[in-house]
Order: structure tokens, then sequence, then C-alpha cells
């Protein structure tokens, strides 16, 4: 996928985190419209693969 993409997708995580979760779906949603047929599939993997992000800093462990 493409970095701009992905970068939008990590301030989206970053913003749920924050509780600007109206900013991080308007972000997210900018992202998926952005994509083509193929990097819909990645995207989709990259949010299975990156969902704790979305609740904790990537690198943070579960408390």
């Amino acid at each position: 996928m493409r970095d701009s993409i992905r970068l939008a997708l990590e301030r989206s995580a970053e913003l749920t985190r924050n509780n600007q979760f109206v900013k991080a779906v308007q972000v997210a949603e900018s992202a998926f419209e952005r994509a083509d047929d193929i990097e819909h599939g990645e995207i989709k993997q990259w949010l299975t693969d990156h969902r704790d992000d979305f609740v904790h800093a990537p690198g943070e462990t579960a408390r």
C-alpha cells in the first residue's frame, strides 16, 4: 500500500487512542476512498495486524 495510506491509518489509530473518534474516522475514510482494489485487501490485513494500535501505542503491551 502507498505510504500515504499507511500513514493515514497510523494517524487514525493515534487519534482513536486520544479519544478523537470523529477525526479518526474521517482520516481513515479518506484513506479508504483513495485506495485501489489491491490496497483495500492490504488495508484489511493492516487493520487486522495492527488492531491493538487503536488501543495501545505501537510496541506498548496490554496491562
